[in-house]
């Protein structure tokens, strides 16, 4: 395996293509195969947060996600966001987030606070 800075497209296509075998088949971690394997995911890694970020999903829609994800329903979210009719404003864009409201929805729910933030879009 050639180790060497990923800068372009090109190199990251045949750098994914040297290592992709390896991951059905693992090197030992602290063998020569198994450190160039973890310094190969690293540039990979690497080139991929640099050139294909990943946006942060609107935070109603991390909200629905987490709805689903864990079952809760709009009463669940109740202790966070206020009654249950402030709960569907929330869900329905029709109310803002507040400050209170987002810590409590992460604390409780385990949502990151970063996705929360981020404005709404309109409905």
């Amino acid at each position: 395996m050639n180790i060497r800075p990923i800068r372009t497209d090109e190199e990251y296509r045949v750098a994914l293509k040297e290592i992709s075998p390896l991951f059905e088949h693992e090197p030992e971690p602290g063998t020569p195969e198994g450190d160039a394997f973890e310094v190969m995911v690293t540039l990979i890694e690497a080139y991929e947060t640099k050139n294909f970020p990943v946006d942060l999903p609107d935070p109603i829609e991390a909200i629905k996600f987490r709805m689903e994800q864990s079952g809760l329903t709009a009463a669940d979210l109740a202790p966070a966001i206020g009654k249950t009719n402030r709960v569907y404003e929330v869900l329905n864009r029709k109310r803002s987030l507040t400050l209170p409201m987002i810590w409590k929805l992460h604390d409780m729910f385990g949502i990151p606070a970063e996705s929360l933030i981020k404005p709404v879009k309109a409905a």
